[in-house]
């Protein structure tokens, strides 16, 4: 089936020019579905025997950031919050005896991914549940971070790992501005209230300052990879070192294969999820357990590696994109991998 996208600027012509060729008016059906904070636990793998136990399966997959991400007809969701919501649940059942972090992200803001990574922290300290992070085709940047906070790292041999840094993106528009003869003003309460604006040029004061808070930010990131990994790179005192042009280890901001990591105690195990899920029933000690997922109603959760947070089923069959509805990401710092941006 071929998807058509139309903006609502260009929906109503198109409707009388269907009208007019005799094709009738078509008709739209949108099925409403109520908005609901729930959780439904689903078993995608049966235990053995009587009172067996449950490994519980949470995501952390896509931009990592507490916003709401979604549009118009579109399901939205905050994966900070849905992430506190599943640990919430996996931590109050009793009968749940490891989780497994599904991961499969680029990272995200400094804030959401630190966050989650205490989350993580705070529920194996008050549980006593074992923790074991499975990195699917990526692991990256703030999702290493939370996946550092796991009892054990497994990713495929292929997966992507690393890219242990922090970034600050903006975009400077004050040339092109100049040339159409526009001009962009701001009244501020001082002087560095307004750097980072792409309407205007960083200047060296404010580029000091947004570096001096990366490297905090940088700071804080080595040092969960260095309390929680087996790291094989010799560990310097100075984080500075890790700036030096040359350099191209575990913090130099470059990504890893799986298997390149293994080698680097970045992570544990090479395998796929399934191995994860074994390793999480052999450290909590209930080989029999069976497998769950949390997920919202509707979502389909077929398999261990469908998703928890399926949108409600739609028949409409007209999408109509509202720009900055979807995909927005708040500024900020990141610990994040985007390549080609």
């Amino acid at each position: 089936m071929r998807a058509f996208h139309f903006s609502p600027t260009r929906l109503l012509p198109l409707v009388a020019l269907l009208f007019l060729a005799g094709c009738g008016t078509p008709s739209f059906l949108i099925t409403p579905v109520a908005n609901t904070n729930q959780l439904d636990e689903t078993q995608v793998a049966p235990g053995k025997g009587w009172s067996p136990g449950k490994v519980a399966i949470v995501e952390v997959e896509g931009m990592l950031v507490n916003a709401k991400a979604g549009g118009l007809l579109q399901a939205t969701e905050n994966s900070l919050s849905l992430f506190t919501q599943e640990m919430e649940r996996a931590e109050n059942d009793a009968s749940v005896k490891a989780v497994v972090l599904r991961v499969n992200s680029p990272g995200g803001t400094v804030s959401a991914s630190d966050a989650m990574y205490q989350i993580v922290r705070r529920f194996k300290k008050k549980t006593g549940k074992p923790v074991v992070a499975s990195i699917q085709e990526v692991g990256a940047s703030g999702a290493y971070y939370v996946s550092c906070a796991a009892d054990k790292i497994v990713a495929q041999p292929t997966s992507i790992v690393g890219s242990i840094g922090v970034i600050f993106e903006s975009m400077e528009f004050a040339g092109t501005l100049d040339k159409v003869g526009a001009r962009a003003w701001a009244i501020t309460s001082g002087p560095l209230k307004e750097m980072g604006s792409p309407f205007k040029p960083l200047e060296p004061r404010e580029r000091a300052v947004m570096q001096e808070m990366v490297d905090e930010y940088f700071t804080r990131f080595v040092e969960v990879v260095r309390s929680n990994r087996p790291l094989t790179e010799k560990v310097v005192v100075n984080v500075g070192e890790y700036k030096q042009p040359d350099y191209a280890g575990d913090f130099s901001g470059r990504i890893f294969s799986g298997e390149q990591g293994k080698a680097r105690g970045l992570v544990d195990e090479t395998g796929l999820l399934s191995d994860a899920i074994d390793l999480a029933k052999n450290l909590s000690k209930s080989p029999a357990a069976g497998v769950i997922m949390y997920k919202r109603p509707y979502g389909y959760s077929g398999s261990i590696y469908a998703s928890g947070s399926t949108p409600a089923p739609k028949a409409n069959v007209t999408t109509i994109d509202i720009p900055g509805a979807a995909g927005f990401v708040p500024a900020g710092f990141y610990y994040v991998w985007r390549p080609g941006i």
